[in-house]
């Protein structure tokens, strides 16, 4: 009788701390900018009614920074709450910028994602959408702490054409099998939306973590919309791929809604790295200067919204420095979770989520870094962000550049970064380039170890993922 109590009431408590555990979804569009959203930017021609309303019931977040300028880099970050320099995979295994099909490299099994760290207490977990963070089974979802997935394992531009030699059809896979190869495009951000909508429902219960990773607006010279969005904006194919994202997440708002959810739920949704083309009709990083795949505002100043009604207040700006690398820290905390036992490099930034008076970014103690591939560019502390002087800035696209000097911006008030002022504020720099400096011998910079660097993952005699 006692035996039979006793588990009763262990099961009481349970369901008890599992209804103190929020859900968590966590959406990433593909290469959207900050100016791509109404709520961020007011001059767009794209129609986001969905994103301005979450916005109005949540938080914007408008010093939100991604962990790099490009696609692999920026993942590894949010997965892991690490810096790619400390994970090795700021570079591929090619040197160049990401991860390509069939590459030996990807993240290591040893490191922790937010989905082991949110299973371990008690989280159900899936993984819906762009993974690329490595195409090996060793690498893939299901082996980091995924109960499922469904989606494209790398870029939509890695298509067979590109290397017919090598490269496989654009898989889309069902956990660790490939079940269409190659996948419309046309269709992913639809289909994303309508296997997250039946995901929440049959994991309404219990709390969930959800990543959904849009493969849109996407890498290549041609965004991708389904028939019902194609041609209805007011800006091309990249318009009309963005307002199919607003429409999903509308539609995954609306689920919350009707299944009672809306209260227990954050939602979180900001983009992996800037726009990265000048051509207005693929995509606007404004009011931030500079485009993807660098270490520009433009690159990685992100939009970002949370939403948690009744917990995050509703019509809210938050202006102090976060990142994606706090998305791990801060899951954990509110799920009850532990950290992982390697050293990460993101914060708890729930005070910050939930408007309470007075709380600062814990992120300017140390500084955030702006890495292009292995070089350290830049540090941001406060308001402040610091270009450093370098010899031979690497420039995307274009190998090494000239020599760049030293420049200093209040990036918070003056964002168009128009006015210089390290002539005026000399212990703002010095205090900065410390910063830089403590960087380069924990995580390193281009040809310098760090002394926290990790391996990534390898395998030998990759396969590629096939029909």
């Amino acid at each position: 009788m006692r035996a039979r109590l006793l588990s009763l009431l262990l099961l009481a408590a349970a369901s008890v701390c599992a209804a103190d555990k929020p859900n968590l979804i966590f959406v990433f569009c593909d290469n959207l900018g900050n100016g791509d959203v109404a709520c961020f930017n007011r001059l767009t021609k794209h129609r986001t009614p969905h994103l301005d309303k979450m916005a109005a019931e949540g938080m914007r977040l408008t010093s939100f920074y991604s962990a790099s300028g490009v696609c692999t880099p920026s993942r590894a970050a949010a997965m892991t709450g690490c810096y790619p320099r400390r994970l090795n995979l700021h570079v591929s295994n090619k040197g160049t910028f990401v991860l390509q099909p069939v590459a030996p490299k990807g993240l290591h099994p040893q490191e922790a994602t937010v989905a082991e760290v949110m299973k371990s207490a008690g989280y159900s977990t899936t993984i819906i959408g762009k993974w690329h963070l490595g195409d090996q089974p060793e690498f893939l979802p299901t082996r980091q702490g995924f109960d499922s997935y469904f989606g494209i394992p790398y870029s939509d531009d890695m298509t067979k054409d590109k290397m017919p030699d090598i490269w496989p059809e654009l898989p889309l896979m069902r956990d660790e099998n490939v079940i269409e190869a190659p996948v419309d495009r046309d269709y992913l951000t639809k289909r994303y939306t309508e296997e997250a909508i039946r995901y929440i429902e049959a994991h309404k219960d219990k709390p969930f973590f959800l990543y959904l990773p849009h493969a849109m607006p996407g890498s290549t010279a041609h965004a991708y919309s389904s028939p019902a969005f194609r041609g209805k904006s007011a800006n091309g194919e990249w318009g009309d791929s963005v307002e199919e994202l607003d429409w999903s997440m509308g539609e995954i708002l609306a689920a919350l809604k009707r299944l009672g959810l809306d209260e227990k739920t954050l939602v979180i949704w900001t983009s992996d790295n800037g726009a990265p083309r000048r051509d207005p009709p693929q995509g606007s990083n404004l009011p931030y200067k500079g485009w993807g795949y660098n270490t520009s505002e433009g690159a990685m100043r992100m939009p970002c919204i949370a939403r948690w009604p009744g917990k995050i207040p509703a019509g809210t700006e938050c202006r102090e420095l976060a990142s994606m690398l706090d998305l791990l820290p801060t899951f954990a905390a509110l799920g009850s979770a532990a950290l992982p036992a390697n050293p990460i490099d993101g914060h708890d930034i729930r005070p910050l989520l939930l408007g309470e008076p007075g709380a600062e970014s814990p992120t300017d103690e140390r500084g955030f870094f702006y890495y292009h591939m292995g070089q350290l560019q830049a540090v941001r502390s406060g308001p402040w962000k610091l270009y450093l002087p370098l010899e031979k800035k690497l420039v995307s696209g274009k190998g090494r550049n000239a020599a760049v000097p030293l420049e200093l911006y209040n990036v918070r008030d003056d964002i168009a970064e128009e006015h210089e002022t390290s002539a005026t504020e000399p212990d703002v720099v010095k205090r900065l380039l410390a910063l830089a400096e403590a960087a380069r011998i924990e995580l390193g910079d281009e040809g310098r170890e760090g002394s926290g660097q990790r391996p990534a993952g390898w395998v030998e005699n990759p396969t590629a993922r096939s029909l």
